[in-house]
């Protein structure tokens, strides 16, 4: 078993040393990045690393895949009333003695309804329809009482008017907890590349991949799980460089621009990388969560508006066999979707 352990990690390990050498872009591919599920998205959309059970955790963390989500269904609805864009989400797993644990998902993504236009802006009021989907089976195992690996295979295919395009990825993670409450994850996810285009241009044939790692831990004497993410280990500029100069400093009497020094460019790239939240138990039937992304909050937020951009917050209601969740993400100043997500156990009827 130690044998097998070392060499499934080994096999993750180059996979992901792999595709970090690639070129990757979320380009067409953007499906593949936002949180699906209100657990997730209220806790930063970052990579769990837990091991409670709970189906909507495994998109992102194919290693919590165990068998106590045997028969258990997820569905999730996630929109963004301002912008029009509306997602769904249908989820299920099953355990084989044997094999392991599966996990198989469904997403649909619709933009909604678009006008096509001059390069004038003109209309004449006629529309199209942008959408994607994506298709996941999802594989993990317990190695040992404080080990676990899983997988994600992932197809996502993308209809933008009459453009198509598909693409092929996979997911792999392993997370090790112990005894103390603490645990911890590294998750690889959206290895893979563009398998087709039509009438379509991408530059970009690589997925948007990401090396993930969070720890977490669960208090002693508090029923609160602190959650700290450090997010695309390999890749360290997450700065956007806005042409309009917003975030610099500027000189109303001299026109000039003052650019950031080395050192304050340095932490703003460092706090960028690290998303922090934090799950509190009410009783046993209700959770509070929130979260805060400061790479959402600095390269989304307007300086001459204070907004709770890169914060989100949501909660969860457990009634006997099911869990409801619900998340709002505040992740741009235009438009924030509400994420609301059913979970059923099966088992329990």
């Amino acid at each position: 078993m130690k044998r097998t352990k070392y060499m499934i990690l080994a096999l993750v390990l180059s996979i992901i040393a792999l595709q970090a050498n690639a070129q990757v872009s979320n380009g067409l591919y953007r499906a593949l990045t936002n949180a699906q599920s209100a657990r997730v998205a209220a806790l930063g959309d970052m990579v769990l690393p837990m091991h409670d059970g709970d189906l909507q955790t495994v998109l992102f963390n194919p290693s919590s895949i165990c068998p106590s989500m045997n028969n258990q269904i997820s569905l999730s609805y996630v929109g963004d009333f301002k912008l029009g864009t509306h997602y769904g989400i249908a989820q299920y797993s099953h355990t084989f003695d044997k094999i392991g644990s599966f996990a198989a998902t469904v997403q649909y993504n619709n933009y909604g309804t678009m006008q096509y236009a001059s390069e004038s802006g003109t209309t004449d009021g006629s529309t199209f329809n942008a959408s994607d989907y994506v298709v996941v089976l999802g594989w993990g195992r317990e190695l040992t009482d404080k080990w676990s690996i899983g997988a994600n295979l992932k197809y996502v295919g993308v209809q933008y008017e009459s453009g198509r395009a598909g693409a092929l990825g996979v997911d792999v993670a392993a997370t090790y907890w112990s005894y103390s409450n603490w645990a911890f994850t590294l998750a690889g996810r959206n290895i893979g590349r563009q398998l087709f285009i039509v009438n379509m241009q991408n530059d970009k044939k690589w997925l948007p991949f990401t090396l993930d790692f969070t720890a977490s831990k669960k208090l002693n004497h508090l029923p609160l799980t602190i959650i700290l993410g450090y997010r695309d280990i390999t890749h360290w500029n997450k700065i956007y460089d806005d042409p309009l100069h917003l975030y610099d400093t500027y000189d109303p009497i001299t026109g000039d621009y003052t650019t950031p020094s080395k050192t304050s460019q340095f932490f703003t790239n460092l706090g960028c990388h690290f998303v922090i939240g934090g799950e509190l138990e009410i009783g046993k039937n209700l959770l509070l969560r929130v979260s805060y992304n400061y790479a959402d909050h600095h390269n989304m937020d307007v300086p001459q508006k204070r907004t709770l951009v890169g914060l989100s917050a949501g909660f969860g209601v457990r009634i006997k066999a099911f869990q409801i969740d619900y998340a709002y993400s505040r992740s741009n100043i235009v438009g924030s979707p509400h994420f609301l997500s059913l979970r059923l156990d099966l088992s329990k009827f």
